[in-house]
C-alpha cells in the first residue's frame, strides 16, 4: 500500500509540473490518503506484535 501511495506521489508531482492542476490535486488526495492508511495499519500491527509478546 506504501508502494501505491509513492506511486500516485509521483503523479501528482509530474502533473503539477505539466500543469495539469486537477489531477495533481486528486492523486495528491489519494496518496495523502493510502500513507495514513498504510500509518495506521502499520501501529495496529505494532501494538498486536507487542501484545502478543515477540
Amino acid at each position: 500500500m506504501l508502494r501505491w501511495a509513492l506511486i500516485f506521489l509521483v503523479v501528482a508531482i509530474v502533473a503539477g509540473l505539466l500543469g495539469f492542476g486537477g489531477i495533481a490535486a486528486t492523486a495528491t488526495g489519494i496518496a495523502r490518503l493510502l500513507f495514513f492508511v498504510f500509518l495506521v495499519l502499520l501501529l495496529i500491527a505494532l501494538v498486536m506484535g507487542f501484545v502478543r509478546g515477540w
